[in-house]
């Protein structure tokens, strides 16, 4: 018999592979693994790992960067944690740590290899997955990934409209410490965020009127 998706969303916040079989230096404090994924939500957020308050919470975005994202998405925070309406699913589960200056390291090397592709194949009514960040567009955009995040995010029309399936739309990191990347580049506020809003007001009604 074939495992469900809760079955495997429950192993997958069981998972220690970080601290039992690490590559590289083990995590450095006891895992959490953060995931919502949704056998019903037609919109999945690929982000990064969680930080530092989403790993005291054990919910996905209840920080600075959630604040930000809820309001490039144009949606409340009940429309977010809603199921029907979003799965979000990190390129890795746990906190990785921090570096030396205080930034958050790299999302953990062990975790996508182990769960993301048995993840997207129980959550086939996926039909289109925001990439927030290098790592997640590395992983679910291909030959439509650019040499940078800003090339990348700069050519979102050619990426939205490719053939391949989900549809996928890249985004920046939504934390604060890219505000400097935002003023650097208002075409992302003026052009890609409209159009993001509306494509998410679009499909929340689609799926509310199946």
């Amino acid at each position: 018999m074939s495992e469900s998706l809760e079955d495997l969303t429950r192993r997958a916040r069981a998972c220690r592979i970080c601290v039992e079989q690490p590559v590289g230096r083990p995590l450095p404090h006891e895992p959490r693994p953060v995931l919502l994924p949704s056998s019903q939500a037609r919109i999945l957020i690929a982000s990064q790992a969680p930080g530092t308050k989403v790993h005291l919470s054990g919910m996905p975005f209840t920080d600075a960067s959630g604040d930000r994202l809820r309001n490039w998405l144009g949606v409340t925070r009940e429309e977010f944690y809603d199921l029907k309406n979003f799965a979000i699913v990190p390129m890795g589960f746990c906190f990785p740590g921090q570096d030396a200056k205080g930034g958050d390291l790299p999302p953990r090397r062990e975790c996508a290899p182990a769960w993301r592709a048995p993840l997207m194949e129980l959550m086939p009514q996926i039909e289109l997955v925001l990439t927030i960040g290098l790592y997640a567009q590395a992983w679910h955009m291909g030959d439509a990934r650019r040499g940078s995040l800003t090339e990348t995010v700069m050519n979102w029309r050619e990426a939205f409209a490719a053939p391949s399936r989900p549809v996928v739309l890249p985004l920046p990191h939504p934390s604060w410490r890219n505000t400097g990347w935002l003023k650097r580049n208002p075409w992302f506020e003026m052009d890609l965020l409209p159009f993001l809003k509306m494509e998410i007001r679009r499909r929340l009604a689609a799926s509310r009127s199946k």
